[in-house]
């Protein structure tokens, strides 16, 4: 019984505080969209501006801002000021692993 006791504690201590855990379930919810998982993968493929994936995905330029405002909150994409544009891309390395492991996993 007293081993048990001392799993469970070992095993609380190491999860992830609330916080963490709320911005995972945050994180899994985004990518949980597929509008935000196509914006993603474009963005994988290439940097690119707002005008640009709404034609490669054939939607309006204002339904890609509010999915990409979504998806730079939660530090998905970043945007960089490149002229009178705004080309976007992947926030980091982390994103594009998860894209592939995603990828890889449904693909098997």
């Amino acid at each position: 019984m007293n081993e048990q006791y001392d799993k469970t504690d070992i095993i609380r201590a190491k999860l992830p505080s609330e916080d963490t855990t709320y911005a995972l379930a945050e994180l899994f919810k985004a990518l949980g969209d597929p509008t935000r998982a196509k914006i993603l993968g474009c963005l994988q493929i290439s940097d690119l501006c707002v005008s640009e994936i709404a034609e490669i995905l054939d939607m309006t330029i204002s339904a890609v801002s509010h999915q990409l405002r979504v998806l730079r909150n939660i530090k998905l994409v970043k945007g960089i000021k490149d002229g009178k544009e705004v080309k976007y891309s992947l926030d980091d390395n982390h994103v594009t692993l998860i894209m592939q492991c995603g990828l890889s996993h449904v693909n098997e």
